[in-house]
Parts: C-alpha cells; sequence; structure tokens
C-alpha cells in the first residue's frame, strides 16, 4: 500500500479565513483605524505632496443614509483614497447642510404652534441628531476623513460668513425687493427655489373656454354671430386672476363660424374639439376668415364669469404645440404672465393664500377658502353653467412639485427678495464652458442649459429654520440693505449664532447695529441654496487644509440645478469664477424597474444603507459602487448583491491562495515592502521586489520560468490600466481589469499551473522560490491597487502577510519596463492548450483516460514557442504528465492513455515511477524532495 505523503506536501497555509465575516469584522477594523488615528497619519505621510481638494457636498441631516447618498459617499471616498494612493495630499472634510425646509418640515409635523425660537432649537436638537447617525454610517462603509472637524452650515462661524457673502451680493447691487409670481409650496407655505422643485406625472382637467368680445370690440368685424376667443388651459382655478389673453404675432389666426356664434382662434399643430366634436386647424390648413396681427392686438373681450374686461396682447411665448393659439393671461400666477403684464401696466392679480385657498379678491364669495385644486372641478361648473364650456378633457402632464411637502406647487404673487441673475449670467456660462472640466462631457449643456433659462433667484424664505434674511425696515416700512449692517450683523452672528436675531427685540438689535430707533426686523431666513453654495468661501477659502477653487465637486445630476449652480452662482459673485476645476456627475440609484431610489421616496423596499452594510458588509456596497458606470443611473437590487458576492469571493479567494502560497517565503530584506533600507524610501515610492530577467536580477528571479516572466508582465498592465482609470476617475474600469485578472490571468492560469512546482517541488527549489517572487510582488500590488474599492479586506490581507502599517498609508505600485515577449509566447501556448484540451476532453468521453494527468498526449506543434521552452516547463503548463512534441506546419493532437505509473505524491504520470527501491511508489523528483528532509512540515513551516 502506498504510504500518505501529505505531510509532505507545500501545501498553502494563512490564517487569511475564506470566509470573509465581513458585516462582523469590519467594525473591529474601523476602531483600529480609529485607535490608530489612520487618516490623520494618512495625512502625516503626504505632507509636502501635490494637493487634491475634493470638496464635499453636504446632505441634509434629516434621516438615515440611503443608498443614493452612500453611493456618492462611496464615489467620493474612491477619489480621496486613490489620489492619496496616486502620491497627493487628499484631505476630505465632510459637511453637512443643516437649515432649511427638510429639517423644519419633519420638526413643525411634529410639533404644532412653536414660536420661532423654539423651532429653531428643535431643528437644531434634530439636525444634531442625525449629523451623528450619519456620521457613524458614512464612517462604517469604510469613508475616511475628519470626522472630528466636519463643516455644519449651522455653525456660528458659518452662517457669519453666509451673511458676509451676502453683503458683498448687496454692494454688488444684485439684491433687490419685489412683487412677482415665485413657486409656493402651500404644503409648507414657502416660496421654493428652482432646485426646491421636483416634477410629478399627474392628470387635470383641461378646458376650452369662451371669452366673449365687448361690443366695441365686436363692431370691428362685420360678423352677425357673437365673436369669442377661445383659450385652453390645464389650471381653471387661475380663471378668476385673468386680465389679458395673449396671441403669437408670428402665427396665423381666423374667425371661424360654428353654429350661432364665431371663434377666434389660432392655426395650431393639433385639432382644437368643440361643441359637437367638431374639429378645427390640421396643420396646414386654412378655415375661416383671417384675423390680422394689428386687429388683434386692439382687441378686448368680457371676462367669462366676472364682471370685468381684458385686453388682447402680443406675445412671444405663445406656442402652436398646444392648446388654441391664444393664451389666457394671470399676471399673479406665471412668468411669462407677469413679465406680459408688467410691460402692459396690467395688476398683479393673485387672489390666494399661503395655503393656497382662494381669498376674496377672487370675487367668488362661495369657493372663498377653498383650495385652488379642489375648486378646478367648481370652476368647470361655473363656465358650464355660464355657456362659456367649449370642451373639456383630462389632460396626462410632468407638474411641479414641492421637493418635502409633496404637494403641488403653485405660481404665486408674492414680495419676495431676489438676486438678479441676468448680471452673473454671461459670467457663469464663461465658466462653465472655459474654466471646467465636466465629467460626463454632457454635464456641461446640462448646466449651461439651466443656467441660461435659469430666472432670477428667490432668496427669502417665510420660515424659521435658517440664517435671517439681513433686512431691516424704517418706520416708513423701506427696506434697508446695508452691507455694513450686514457684516455687524454677521460678526454678533459669528460669536453667538444666528438665534440672536429671534431672542434679541428690535430696539435691541438696532442698537447693537447702529440702526436708527423705530427700525424692525422680519422673521424670513435665506434660501438654504445659498447657504451649501457659498461653502467654497466659508470653507474651501478658510480650511487650512483646502483651497478655493477645489479641484473637483462630485454629486448626482440633480445638482445641475442645485449645488453645482448655487456654488457657480456665488462663486462668480463673488470671485468672478468657478469654486471648481472638474464637476463629476453621477446617475439616479435606481430599481431593475428604473425607479428612482431616495430618502424622501415611497419605495416599498429597504433602501438604507444601514440593512445592506449589516447584511453583506461595507466591501460588498464598495465593489457595487466599482461595478458600474456612475455616469448613468446606477441599477440596484438585492440580487445584484448576490451576484457581486461570486466576485469579491472570486477576489478574496486570489488574495488567500496568494497568501497561503508565501507562507515560508521572505522577501529579500532591502527590497521588502516594508523591511530593512525600504523603510528609508517615501512610502510607496519603493522599489518593486525583484526585478524581471534582463535587468539587474534579484534572489529567486533565476528560476523563472517563462509562466512567471509573462504573469509579470500581464501585472504591469494591469497596473497601468489601474492606475489610468483611478486617474480618469472611471472605477468601473478598476473592477473589470482587477476581476478578469483574478478571475483568469491568476485562477484560471498561473495558480493552476504552478500549483505542482508550489506543492511538489522542494521548499527551495530556484523555480518554486521564483513563483513565490512573483507571487509576493502580484499580492502586493493587488492589495494597493484593490485598497481604494475594497476599503477593508484589502487592509485585512496587508496585514496578515505581515507586510507592516496600513495598506492605506502606501501608494499604487509602478509598472515596471520588462523586455521580453514573455506575452506573445504564451498567447501561442494557450492556443495549443485549446487544442489538446479538446483532444483531451474527447479522450475522456471514449473512456480512454479517466483525468487529464492519465493522458500520454502526442502534439504536433505549429509554433516554434514549443522549440525554445524545454519539455518539463511545456508539461506544467499544459498539465499533462507525458508530453511529447514534433513541428509540424498544423497543430493537431493525439491521445492514448499512458503506460507510465501515478506518481503517489504529485499524482503525475512519470517513467520513473517503480524504479527506486527506497520509494516505488514516487517519481523521481518527489523521492528526491521525500529524502532531502527538506520539506516545510519538517522544518516547521517557514524559511526563515
Amino acid at each position: 500500500m502506498s504510504q500518505n505523503y501529505k505531510d509532505t506536501l507545500n501545501l498553502p497555509r494563512t490564517e487569511f479565513p475564506m470566509k470573509a465575516n465581513l458585516a462582523g469584522r469590519e467594525p473591529e477594523m474601523l476602531k483600529m483605524w480609529e485607535e490608530t488615528r489612520l487618516y490623520q497619519q494618512i495625512q502625516k505621510s503626504r505632507e509636502g505632496r501635490e494637493l487634491f481638494v475634493l470638496h464635499d457636498g453636504p446632505p441634509f441631516a434629516n434621516g438615515d443614509v440611503h443608498m443614493g447618498t452612500a453611493l456618492n459617499k462611496i464615489l467620493k471616498d474612491f477619489v480621496v483614497k486613490s489620489q492619496t494612493m496616486l502620491g497627493k495630499r487628499a484631505p476630505y472634510i465632510p459637511g453637512w447642510d443643516c437649515h432649511g425646509l427638510p429639517i423644519e418640515y419633519k420638526v413643525v409635523k411634529e410639533s404644532r404652534a412653536l414660536s420661532p425660537l423654539e423651532v429653531r432649537k428643535k431643528c437644531e436638537a434634530f439636525a444634531r441628531k442625525y449629523i451623528n447617525i450619519q456620521r457613524e454610517q458614512f464612517k462604517r462603509v469604510g469613508v475616511f476623513g475628519d470626522w472630528e472637524g466636519p463643516y455644519l452650515t449651522m455653525d456660528p462661524k458659518y452662517e457669519a460668513e453666509i451673511l458676509r457673502a451676502f453683503a458683498v451680493f448687496v454692494e454688488e447691487g444684485l439684491v433687490y425687493q419685489a412683487q412677482k409670481p415665485v413657486f409656493w409650496s402651500t404644503g409648507a407655505q414657502t416660496a421654493l427655489a428652482e432646485a426646491e422643485v421636483e416634477y410629478q406625472e399627474r392628470d387635470d382637467a383641461a378646458v376650452y373656454v369662451k371669452f366673449p368680445l365687448t361690443e366695441e370690440s365686436q363692431r370691428v368685424f362685420d360678423y352677425q354671430r357673437p365673436i369669442n376667443l377661445v383659450i385652453w388651459t390645464t389650471t381653471p382655478w387661475t380663471l378668476p386672476a385673468n386680465l389679458a389673453v395673449a396671441f403669437n404675432p408670428r402665427m396665423n389666426y381666423f374667425i371661424v363660424e360654428r353654429g350661432t356664434e364665431s371663434y377666434i382662434l389660432g392655426q395650431t399643430a393639433h385639432k382644437v374639439p368643440l361643441v359637437g366634436s367638431i374639429s378645427l386647424h390640421e396643420p396646414g390648413a386654412l378655415y375661416g376668415t383671417s384675423v390680422k396681427n394689428e386687429v388683434l392686438s386692439q382687441l378686448t373681450y368680457q371676462h367669462p364669469f366676472l364682471d370685468r374686461t381684458g385686453k388682447v396682447l402680443a406675445a412671444d411665448f405663445v406656442t402652436p404645440d398646444t392648446g388654441t393659439g391664444l393664451v389666457h393671461i394671470a399676471p399673479g400666477h406665471g412668468a411669462d404672465d407677469y413679465n406680459l403684464g408688467k410691460d402692459n401696466n396690467l395688476p398683479i392679480l393673485s387672489p390666494v393664500d399661503d395655503h393656497g385657498r382662494l381669498t376674496e379678491e377672487a370675487g367668488l364669495p362661495s369657493l372663498t377658502g377653498k383650495y385652488v385644486f379642489d375648486a378646478n372641478a367648481d370652476i368647470v361648473n361655473l363656465l358650464r353653467e355660464r355657456g362659456m364650456l367649449l370642451g373639456e378633457q383630462n389632460f396626462h402632464h410632468s407638474y411641479p412639485y414641492c421637493w418635502r411637502s409633496k404637494t403641488p406647487i403653485i405660481f404665486r404673487n408674492v414680495e419676495q427678495f431676489f438676486i438678479r441673475i441676468d448680471e452673473l449670467r454671461d459670467k457663469a456660462l464663461n465658466a462653465i464652458h472655459t474654466e471646467v472640466k465636466w465629467i460626463p462631457a454632457w454635464g456641461e449643456n446640462r448646466i449651461a442649459g439651466t443656467v441660461e433659462s435659469r430666472p432670477d433667484w428667490v432668496i427669502s424664505r417665510q420660515r424659521s429654520w435658517g440664517v435671517p434674511l439681513p433686512v431691516f425696515y424704517s418706520k416708513e416700512g423701506e427696506a434697508i440693505l446695508d452691507a455694513k449692517i450686514i457684516r455687524k450683523l454677521a460678526d454678533l452672528v459669528a460669536e453667538r449664532g444666528s438665534n440672536i436675531w429671534f431672542e434679541l427685540s428690535d430696539a435691541d438689535l438696532a442698537k447693537r447695529l447702529g440702526l436708527p430707533p423705530g427700525t424692525t426686523k422680519r422673521n424670513d431666513t435665506i434660501d438654504v441654496w445659498i447657504d451649501s453654495g457659498v461653502s467654497h468661501k466659508a470653507v474651501c477659502a478658510l480650511h487650512p487644509e483646502l483651497r478655493d477653487p477645489a479641484d473637483m465637486y462630485l454629486e448626482a445630476t440633480d445638482q445641475h440645478r442645485g449645488w453645482f449652480q448655487s456654488s457657480l452662482l456665488t462663486s462668480v459673485a463673488l470671485n468672478n469664477r468657478a469654486p471648481y476645476k472638474t464637476c463629476v456627475t453621477h446617475g439616479f440609484v435606481v430599481d431593475l424597474d428604473g425607479k428612482k431610489i431616495s430618502k424622501s421616496g415611497t419605495y416599498e423596499k429597504p433602501t438604507v444603507a444601514d440593512h445592506f452594510v449589516g447584511r453583506y458588509g461595507a466591501d460588498l456596497l464598495r465593489l457595487w459602487a466599482s461595478s458600474i458606470d456612475y455616469t448613468a443611473d446606477v441599477p440596484f437590487s438585492e440580487e445584484m448583491f448576490t451576484r457581486l458576492g461570486d466576485t469579491y469571493r472570486r477576489i478574496r479567494n486570489t488574495l488567500r491562495i496568494l497568501l497561503g502560497n508565501l507562507y515560508d517565503f521572505t522577501p529579500h530584506p532591502a527590497l521588502s515592502p516594508s523591511r530593512g533600507e525600504a523603510e528609508s524610501q517615501p512610502v510607496g515610492a519603493r522599489s518593486r521586489l525583484y526585478p524581471a530577467r534582463g535587468e539587474d536580477e534579484g534572489e529567486g528571479s533565476a528560476g523563472m520560468t517563462l509562466i512567471d516572466r509573462w504573469i509579470l508582465e500581464r501585472m504591469d498592465e494591469v497596473i497601468r490600466d489601474c492606475r489610468s482609470a483611478y486617474e480618469a476617475f472611471e472605477f468601473h474600469k478598476v473592477y473589470h481589469t482587477l476581476n478578469q485578472f483574478c478571475a483568469v490571468d491568476l485562477s484560471s492560469l498561473y495558480i493552476d499551473i504552478t500549483k505542482d512546482r508550489m506543492y511538489c517541488d522542494g521548499p527551495d527549489s530556484p523555480r518554486r522560490r521564483a513563483t513565490q517572487v512573483a507571487m509576493h510582488e502580484i499580492f502586493d500590488a493587488l492589495c494597493r491597487l484593490l485598497a481604494p474599492i475594497l476599503a477593508f479586506t484589502a487592509e485585512e490581507a496587508w496585514r496578515h502577510s505581515e507586510a507592516g502599517g496600513s495598506v492605506h498609508l502606501e501608494e499604487f505600485p509602478q509598472p515596471q519596463h520588462r523586455h521580453n515577449d514573455a506575452g506573445a509566447q504564451v498567447a501561442e501556448l494557450l492556443r495549443l492548450r485549446s487544442v489538446i484540451g479538446q483532444a483531451i476532453e474527447r479522450a475522456r468521453q471514449e473512456k480512454l483516460i479517466g483525468n487529464t494527468l492519465e493522458a500520454r498526449v502526442v502534439l504536433n506543434s505549429d509554433s516554434d514557442v514549443t522549440e525554445k521552452i524545454d519539455q518539463e516547463e511545456l508539461e506544467e503548463f499544459f498539465i499533462v504528465s507525458d508530453l511529447t512534441i514534433h513541428q509540424a506546419k498544423e497543430a493537431s493532437v493525439s491521445v492514448t492513455k499512458t503506460p507510465y505509473k501515478k506518481c503517489a505524491r504529485c499524482w503525475r504520470h512519470r517513467p520513473t515511477v517503480g524504479t527506486s527501491k527506497a520509494h516505488p511508489d514516487l517519481c523521481d523528483r518527489c523521492e528526491s524532495v521525500v529524502t532531502s528532509g527538506k520539506t516545510t512540515s519538517e522544518r516547521g513551516g517557514r524559511d526563515d
């Protein structure tokens, strides 16, 4: 019976566990990072290096971190870690947006009838609670940063900088007060900025309404029938505020007779239904009598249900795409309507209160106090009763909603403060096109489009939780906008916080600021988009580790209307330039059906990052974030984590096999990445472990075979590709490159091919040691390249290698210039290996052999590579025991069963098995190892 030689094999040994148990093991590593102050170590190790500043866009401190925010923070961490490992100093100062509607809305919902000061105190406590919660959640996903010193927009010193910036806006003449329609949230009772509006699909009643001409205008035409203007609207509730009807002077208009009446309407791009389902004006068709522009502009009409007349006015914004070519104008309920009304001296009527209810000004006593969207049906019925309704239809469209209360917004005329965008627009567009790199490139056109079309910025808010709007009012009620006074207020706020505005009486505050007696203040606050928008001034310009402009802003695509734009506009106003050099945009996290997943959404499945971290571990989330092209919307599902688990296990197992095969290997001390002379070199700038053949060969490299040289060549390609992808912020390319390298080049080829030499050769055999040299270099490079993505796993593997310190203190490896043709030769051998594999598989199916090692292979080779490589190396490469090679013009293979006996130790069928009297069941190689007494088990493991 054969002896059991298992104990004589150099089987892999490592304490690096196969089972990751990330959810349990990662918190231990987090604790170690905090105790060793790893982030501070990293910053110290990069002193004097080139600075790279990624400025953190502040999330709202109003709930747990959901998957969208987790993606954002992880992508930022990829940037910071990779820039650090590329050799730069990349500090990361996280921040939080603390003021504003998202927080106040939740607080007020829970506690009614609070004074402004009580609201503010509860909001601050609420914000601090979630800052602490989110801070731990961000740290838990492996994000490095100065978590002890984040920036908070509610810190008194930050609030003071908001006011100082506002003072500059006032000095530049950018701030003005006006009464005009703004986005108004009836749910939150405040004006909204454009970035605070989201759009939802909804159905509304669209109506065709006739506006009878006055008798005077009727006489202009030689018509016996009554003549009516025909308008179309999806907001019947705005009809009480109608003061005019608009037409487009570039369109054609006609009088059309139907039944007992006549109608004026435009030539539109669709059919207009009228009474009796009659349709008019298909594209290109002319019906009725033409009406000239100069006639239209002289007409007046009678309001369909109020005792009021209106004018017909020319307006370019009227289009033929929908409706009748005539638009009802309510200057108090729309931007275009307002501007047209202002140009024509119309009153600005807006008979709606803060809650979106019709007031007495609407002239409809029965509807006073009714919510405008509920009043739609009443208005339609009133039109029907008066005989003014020509048609009604359901209209499905996208409508603006308040981002926080989730209620439909209205355009409402309210006295507010604004910033003049026209004064900033050209400079902002120039900065977009000439100063900033946009990733992806389409970001440039998207933000340029939003800036081009943006109206003046509504900056006042009728809320309590925010920085007070620093406007005072004289005894006569005139607004006082004074930059010097605002700066004095900023100094007070820096000392005592912005609550001082609400704590001090009007008289006390006026006295402290040197304002005349009788001066008053109000409780409006500044738009929070100014809070975060001036962070380039309040944080980057003032923090000693940062700089303004920042190298990068990185946020989701909605920030082209939000923080990207508010930062740009405030920076142009303050500094006449952009606040960033590069803007990176990522998509939204969506489910497999494309539905957006967000903190404020109604998505039913778990969306909180903690759920997935607790179940899969942070490194799985990080792997997910690296696996997708973040420039498009990012798909997300539980099933994806299951699939990513396979990839993660493959990578982890690769690291484990490499570690296991290095258990008895000690790198050359002078070239070790963590010992000896290398310690005197800059971190991460140390020499590669061993040179390639042809250079000054180090210990172990003399035994390198073709496959060793090839894998080091491939590793250099991987290093080049990964460094390039990291530099371009293309993290999905890093993921695919490393996954391919681990799965194919290492696991399927290199590790498989060298398994026999690693396990069965003598521990000190030249080719085994050479392979360990290669594996050590590969392991070292893999850990570093994986570190920004698999932050925990790379660290865990690094520490098991006894390299010393943290992998996050290292730099990425540099590719070597290895001048050999190993790649081309291996490509030829892989082609022949495929031919051999097919022949062996046929022989196995025909029951000629049981497994590959039983095969006698005769290869007719059409490649000269097989003449350059010795027999033993080729047998190892093809993983066969018995190989004969003949040169031929065409590759072919024949397979029979080998007559040689199987070695009890290496399981190869060799001609020398049975020739030894002492060990008749061993081949000569295995007998030599066993009889030499130099097995690793007999020497106690490590080769020290």
